[in-house]
């Protein structure tokens, strides 16, 4: 009924714990980004099938290309069933989001085209992240994500923090996945985003959409959450200050200080994170500039 992919990279710390909140699915797929460590074996020995991407560059994450390499996935990759969950290793499913997962798709009738599809081909859940032992019920900056969905409707855009495009109606599910980000520790969560980050300011760098009236209406008033996001991004983007600004939005405009301690640390996290993209941006331009030499 439904096929699971989950994304790896040296995931042997949190790959056990993601499988065994999947053993009613009989067909795992694991899309490594040429892991070192113990990954591959703990895939083989759960019974998943165990794929990377051809000619990959393992320097750097997703190859230097999260959407590419998400949708390579998409269209390369062949599943058992036709829906198909998304997860990441340091997220698990709790069974009460499979049985509304399983009661809800098995009500539905596969779509033979967009253009004609009326019931949604792709559906969105919240996620709920995990720090220092406490939900973070405020200060998440994106609650929502696209992570079931029929592979043929779906691609995605952007070097990193992909935006999902879907070609036809998407709902909503009440259910959550359970995002632990922090599994592998701080370092690795600051070492992450250090690459992220580089990934963020090139995007920036070759992106250059000019902001429009309707890329504000959209940003507000579209229907669709993830195209008022695109378009909230690029508003955010182009604003001054953006490290203070996401501090101030994440803790104190979405109430991350209800959040407590770990509230604040994360939101300062985030804000550094956003800081590094600024001054990488700069670093990108000024490198780009014959006046720099």
């Amino acid at each position: 009924m439904i096929s699971v992919l989950i994304l790896t990279f040296n995931e042997e710390l949190t790959l056990p714990s993601c499988l065994d909140c999947l053993d009613w699915c009989d067909d795992i797929v694991i899309y490594d980004s040429y892991s070192t460590d113990r990954t591959e074996s703990i895939a083989l020995s759960a019974g998943a099938r165990f794929v990377q991407r051809p000619c990959q560059d393992t320097s750097i994450s997703f190859g230097g290309d999260e959407g590419y390499h998400r949708t390579w996935a998409l269209r390369n990759i062949s599943f058992v069933h036709p829906w198909l969950l998304v997860l990441d290793a340091d997220e698990r499913l709790p069974p009460s989001t499979f049985d509304e997962i399983r009661s809800c798709i098995s009500e539905l009738q596969l779509p033979q085209s967009s253009s004609t599809q009326t019931s949604p081909v792709a559906y969105q859940l919240r996620r709920r992240d995990f720090f220092q032992g406490r939900h973070l019920k405020h200060v998440q900056a994106t609650p929502f994500y696209i992570r079931l969905f029929l592979p043929e409707f779906v691609s995605y855009e952007r070097l990193i923090n992909p935006v999902t495009v879907v070609t036809g109606p998407i709902a909503c599910l009440s259910g959550a996945i359970d995002h632990f980000p922090f599994s592998k520790g701080l370092s690795h969560w600051i070492d992450r985003h250090n690459i992220y980050s580089t990934l963020e300011a090139r995007e920036l760098c070759i992106v250059s959409a000019p902001l429009t009236v309707s890329t504000f209406f959209t940003a507000i008033l579209n229907p669709h959450y993830h195209k008022r996001r695109a378009c909230q991004k690029l508003l955010f983007m182009s604003l001054p200050a953006r490290p203070l600004i996401k501090f101030l939005w994440l803790y104190l405009l979405k109430c991350g200080f209800l959040d407590s301690q770990p509230g604040f640390t994360y939101a300062l996290l985030q804000s550094v994170y956003e800081f590094f993209i600024v001054l990488k941006v700069r670093e990108i331009r000024r490198l780009a500039s014959p006046a720099s030499y």
